[in-house]
């Protein structure tokens, strides 16, 4: 998985037609998510296209999110925003700030209002996930 900062690279010197599609490439590298998992409980609210985020716990207790989208550019921005998480500890990702992470790639401005509402829901639904584990409470 590339990091933020190598996308970024990538991402600043691309038009607006190619960004989409950088983004939409990006959403095809997600690991498939099972269709059980596609449930009410991990729908991200408050998002225009559907959005499912489901962690997993690694043995050294990282967390490792699967998601999926029905659009394919959403799909792309939760694939954004997991490469701000994917893989680290609970305590790590509540002290990511996630929003400040992703803030190089300007998405309000270059995304329609409709793709990026969604984005703050996700984040504040992978940090639920996160609190949830690093208190030991069981996902609900």
């Amino acid at each position: 998985m590339p990091t933020l900062a190598d996308l970024h690279d990538d991402y600043s010197f691309l038009d607006a037609d190619d960004r989409y599609r950088l983004l939409i490439d990006l959403g095809r590298t997600l690991e498939p998510m099972p269709g059980p998992l596609k449930t009410d409980a991990t729908l991200v609210r408050g998002c225009s296209a559907s959005v499912w985020v489901y962690p997993t716990v690694r043995d050294d207790g990282a967390l490792h999110f699967l998601a999926d989208s029905n659009a394919a550019i959403t799909k792309g921005i939760i694939a954004l925003v997991l490469i701000a998480v994917q893989d680290r500890g609970p305590a790590d990702i509540l002290a990511t700030d996630i929003g400040a992470a992703l803030a190089p790639f300007d998405l309000k401005a270059q995304l329609s209002s409709n793709r990026t509402q969604g984005i703050p829901n996700m984040i504040a639904l992978i940090r639920a996930i996160a609190a949830r584990f690093a208190s030991d409470r069981p996902l609900d």
